[in-house]
């Protein structure tokens, strides 16, 4: 048997159609230039894929028509969705690198991220901190035993959240330099 939808034909992709497809994403969501293009292009090569003789070339120029319209009415801006980004990012306590990873793949350049991680005073330890105490990690752990137990795992925790040797270990040296 097969899944629901699986064999519905998809609606024709026309110049007007994508517009609307690219309107009704902006409504939802705050996107990148290459998002948008991305998503845009998902849909093309999804209705291509159905219809071998649509004309995928030409639903691509439409793309970049559309996005450049949308870019010069002011729906489409690469730096308020960085600014956005930054933000949410720092305020869910992810570290500089997961950030510059991400916005880099929705098509942000890294000197555009760190002027606004820069602007927004990003200090790494501090947040490393917040992230261990969120977690109960590190130097938040509340029983001793457990802290050395842990000592590897919660390290590896905050290298992998993204956050640099460096500042790792001072956290986690801290704690057990003082016993």
């Amino acid at each position: 048997m097969n899944c629901k939808g699986q064999n519905k034909p998809l609606k024709k992709i026309t110049k007007a159609r994508l517009k609307n497809i690219g309107l009704y994403y902006l409504e939802r969501f705050e996107s990148s230039v290459k998002n948008l293009k991305d998503v845009l292009k998902r849909r093309v090569d999804k209705y291509a894929f159905q219809n071998p003789d649509f004309n995928q070339k030409e639903a691509y120029l439409w793309i970049d028509e559309i996005v450049s319209e949308f870019e010069s009415l002011g729906y489409l801006s690469d730096e308020r969705f960085a600014e956005l980004k930054v933000r949410d990012y720092l305020s869910a306590l992810k570290s500089a690198r997961y950030i510059k990873t991400k916005l880099k793949l929705k098509g942000i350049d890294e000197h555009t991220v760190d002027a606004l991680i820069e602007k927004e005073e990003y200090d790494p330890k501090a947040a490393a901190l917040k992230l261990a105490q969120k977690k109960h990690i590190g130097p938040y752990r509340t029983d001793e035993e457990k802290k050395k137990e842990n000592f590897k795992k919660d390290m590896a925790a905050l290298l992998r959240a993204g956050f640099d040797y460096d500042v790792v270990s001072d956290i986690m040296g801290a704690t057990f330099d003082e016993e």
